[in-house]
């Protein structure tokens, strides 16, 4: 059985990311890390090294230097781009719709100066740029999140120059039929509609005028990020004093073991993209 809920806005996403900024921030990472993470095997439970090896990894598929200037669409609190830089040199921009990530980008870029990074508050579907202004524009697990997504993928390959790439993670939807408890744990939750499956992605992006490279699933890094989370939050809640932050915790801890059901069930995935704005177009 699909369960639906009334399609979600732009407006909608970036009310619920200002709205939990604070509470994410002191809860659970004080540096805001959001994104999944690609494991060594399956007994590593080192979660922040696995999410610094997705920023690494899609870095060098993207095939990102010093030469390059990158956007980060989505960038949330900033650390991909930041990242970046550091380990590339790379000049960039990073633009989020939600305030209080770029304003938590912004303080944090101040406290560790970065040549050539800003951060910007914009929509993926109205990109505040020339034609052809990046070298690469990439995207960490945040670009499901758009309710029109043909409109941002043409908006990316716009302000990419000819010949740049596009290298992003997203989280997916490999099938039709969401039944409620995926709908509430997984979708409505972070205020998602719907999403594509891998194959449906990667024709997006054609549609859009891409060369895809590269279509990759990741499904056994998102359980692996879904159940190292799950286990750090029941110790988390066990060992803490404040109720309000014991019971937040506790129901992330419960989101998590079904979100797992729920990529068991197909409801729920996760894949690397790696395309190509043609040189002639």
């Amino acid at each position: 059985m699909t369960t639906t809920s009334p399609p979600f806005t732009e407006r909608d996403v970036s009310e619920f990311f200002d709205r939990t900024t604070s509470t994410y921030l002191s809860f659970w990472d004080s540096e805001g890390v959001l994104h999944t993470g690609y494991f060594a095997d399956d007994a590593d439970t080192d979660y922040p090294a696995a999410a610094d090896r997705t920023s690494d990894l899609l870095a060098a598929e993207a095939g990102i230097d010093a030469g390059s200037t990158v956007l980060d669409v989505g960038c949330g609190c900033g650390n991909f781009l930041l990242r970046l830089a550091a380990r590339t040199g790379c000049r960039g921009e990073g633009l989020d719709l939600s305030v209080e990530r770029v304003r938590f980008a912004q303080a944090k870029l101040a406290q560790r100066p970065a040549p050539g990074i800003a951060f910007r508050h914009g929509s993926a579907t109205a990109l505040p740029y020339a034609e052809g202004s990046f070298s690469h524009v990439v995207s960490q697990d945040a670009l499901f999140l758009v309710p029109e997504k043909p409109r941002s993928h043409t908006e990316m390959h716009r302000v990419l120059a000819p010949g740049g790439v596009l290298a992003i993670t997203d989280f997916l939807q490999p099938t039709a039929e969401i039944g409620a408890a995926a709908r509430r744990h997984v979708y409505d939750r972070v205020r998602w509609s719907s999403g594509y499956s891998l194959d449906a992605y990667a024709e997006a992006l054609t549609d859009a005028g891409f060369e895809v490279l590269t279509a990759r699933s990741l499904d056994g890094h998102i359980r692996q990020t879904y159940r190292v989370l799950g286990e750090t939050a029941r110790e988390r809640a066990a060992g803490t004093d404040d109720p309000a932050a014991r019971e937040w915790i506790g129901d992330f801890a419960a989101s998590c073991a079904e979100i797992q059901a729920a990529i068991d069930r197909g409801e729920f995935g996760w894949g690397m993209f790696v395309a190509r704005r043609p040189a002639a177009g």
